[in-house]
This record gives C-alpha cells, structure tokens and sequence, in this order.
C-alpha cells in the first residue's frame, strides 16, 4: 500500500525508512533528520517558492519497506520541449515490485501536473546536496552525500531510467605534495599584477555571498539546463553551515579586484554525526561542539571560475592557499573533491592536475513517460 505523507507520524516513518534499510551496513552514516524536513518545508527551503513536492511510503504488514519524493522545479522543468520533473530520497528493499509502485508513484503525481519525465535521484534545492545514485565507490560518504544500496542501480536500470550523466568524486590526500608542474603554475599566477586572494569572512558575508553568485552564475552559464543560484539560497546554505564553517577553506581569488574564482570546502561533519542516528538533540550538540577539532577530512563542496579566466591557472593557486593554511594546523589528511559532472572536462582536468585519485562515481537518471 502506497500513503502520502501528510501528518507527523508518516514523517517520522519516512525518516526513518534508511536506517532500517541501513541497519546491517557499517559504511552507511546516517543523515540528520533535521537536514531531511528542511527540504520539504516552506519556510526553510526557498525552492517552495518556485516549485512544488510530495512525499509517498510504500507500506507492507502496516510497515514501511520503502520511500520516495517528487518535485518540479517550475524556473527549471521547462528548459526543454520534454518537460522534466525529479524524484529523490528514494530507499526501498530489494524488491523490483516494490520500487516499481514507489516509480509508478511519483510518475503520475509528475504527470498530472504537466511532466513527460523524471530525473533521479536529484533534491529538491541545489545539487551540492542529496544528488545522484551511488554507482561505485561503496566507502563512508561525506556530509551531504549520497550513500545507497549496490543493488539500487538494477532497481532504477530495470524499470527503464537511463544514465544521462555521472559525477565523479576524487579524493586528494592533503599530505602529498602537489606535482611540481601545478606547483609551479601556482607560484607563477600568485605573483602576477593585480591578482589578489581573500578567504572568506563571516563578518563579511553579504559581500562573498555576492562574489560567490558573480563567480557561480557566469561559471556555469553555458552548461545544460543551468538555473542562475540567487541570493537567498546562498544565505540560506551558509546559514546551514555555520557551525562547521571554518573561514580559511573557503578561498577567492580577484583580478584588479573583480571576483574571478572560488573553491568552497567544508570540514566533514559526518564525521561527527556518525553515531547521532539522525538526531541533533541537546546532548548531540553538545558532542557536535566539542569534538569539532577531530575532524580530519574535508570535502570541496564547488569550486567555479568565470568563463573568461578559466585556464588562468587560478584554481592551482586557490589550492596553494588552501594548503598553506591547512599544512601547519598538522589536522586534514584527506580532501574529498565531489562531486564534477563528467561532462565538466575543464575541472576534471584541474583534479588531475592536482595528482587526486579516483573515489566514488554518482549517476543521475532520466525516465521519460
């Protein structure tokens, strides 16, 4: 039996979905329900605004095997003739039926409301977050990303999604030095007329935020269905990391004071909330607070450079700033660099560069009706 969830209690279930499919596997590291109800609620995810969701549990003997949410994004879904909407938060056994009635689900409420396809899985806000189906690289996700089941990909592939693209996540052991020729090429553009490097100030916010949406909106212009980001979802995000925020990870680079790049890194917080089960309550706040300084990994959540600049080498130098301050602290080992779409050739190129190795692959889907 298929529910909407519409009151307190189907929220619970739906939360709680994962932690049953996950109970018996040590990599799964559960997200904090808090993160997850954000999504869905009006008044803490901007989205709502131009867009629509709804939520389903599919029930067995009265108890939940499996969950699914649907979205369309209104700015987005009609920037092409097959207007497209999105599932995510998907979770369900091993059971072809049971994810094809979850599937079957979510394609007629998007149908009813004008969509000819479906991408998945994919959140209802910006793709830093809870986006794409983890293909390969079964090992501990990082805060925000996606962990799943090696048998999803069979579940989704069997009722007819194709792969439309992959993210490809690296990992960078923070130790090791860089190859000689990125060092090189750093050193060179750090030094040159008019090239200045700033990292980011929380007294400062309102100006990096708007740097950030300079930077971001003309990164990504010519990519594929790209969405401009506004204002409030950058002060909403930063707003969501403030308590793991470190001000010296995240790094911009200007020319003749026009903001040019940035790379944005968090330190990991799964890290931390690995054992909270889902729960940021006193007492995990607590624990959250005061073992801040064990985190030893981070996670480069986007890194963008204005269409005119890329190939200037300013990414080689934002990660010789990084690096400098990282090195002394004697604290990181490892950076995760997630996630680049394969169709990003130019930061694929920059990863390489950099000697990161490969770590996980994330696929996103399409169905079209």
């Amino acid at each position: 039996m298929i529910i909407q969830v519409n009151d307190k209690r189907q929220e619970k279930q739906f939360l709680d979905v994962p932690k049953k499919i996950y109970k018996d596997d040590s990599n799964w590291i559960c997200p904090l329900d808090n993160d997850i109800r954000q999504i869905f609620d009006p008044q803490k995810n901007n989205f709502h605004k131009h867009g629509e969701c709804a939520r389903w549990l599919l029930l067995k003997d009265n108890q939940p095997i499996g969950r699914i949410a649907a979205f369309i994004n209104h700015e987005k879904a009609y920037k092409s003739e097959c207007p497209i909407g999105g599932i995510g938060f998907f979770e369900c056994i091993d059971n072809q039926d049971a994810a094809g009635k979850l599937f079957d689900t979510a394609k007629k409420w998007l149908a009813d409301r004008g969509m000819r396809g479906m991408d998945g899985p994919i959140n209802f806000g910006e793709n830093d977050n809870f986006w794409g189906l983890l293909v390969e690289g079964f090992t501990q996700p990082s805060y925000g990303m996606n962990y799943h089941k090696p048998y999803y990909l069979n579940l989704f592939l069997s009722y007819g999604f194709k792969t439309i693209y992959e993210q490809i996540t690296n990992y960078l052991e923070v130790n090791k030095p860089f190859p000689e020729r990125f060092t090189r090429i750093a050193n060179w553009v750090m030094e040159k007329p008019g090239y200045t490097f700033k990292h980011f100030e929380k007294n400062n916010l309102q100006v990096f935020a708007k740097d950030f949406m300079e930077i971001y909106n003309d990164a990504w212009e010519n990519f594929e269905n790209f969405q401009p980001i506004k204002m409030e979802t950058i002060l909403e995000s930063f707003k969501k990391m403030k308590l793991i925020l470190d001000e010296r990870l995240i790094w911009f680079a200007y020319i003749n004071n026009e903001p040019v790049s940035f790379i944005l890194i968090l330190p990991d917080a799964n890290q931390l909330i690995k054992d909270f089960k889902g729960k940021m309550n006193w007492l995990n706040g607590i624990r959250f607070l005061l073992n801040r300084r064990k985190v030893n990994r981070m996670r480069a959540i986007v890194m963008g450079t204005k269409k005119n600049y890329q190939k200037h080498g300013l990414e080689s130098a934002l990660f010789i700033k990084l690096k400098e301050y990282v090195l002394p602290l004697k604290k990181y080992k490892e950076l995760e660099l997630s996630w680049v779409g394969d169709f990003n050739k130019e930061m694929l190129a920059i990863h390489k560069a950099t000697g990161a190795q490969f770590g996980k692959k994330h696929a996103t889907l399409r169905y079209v009706f």
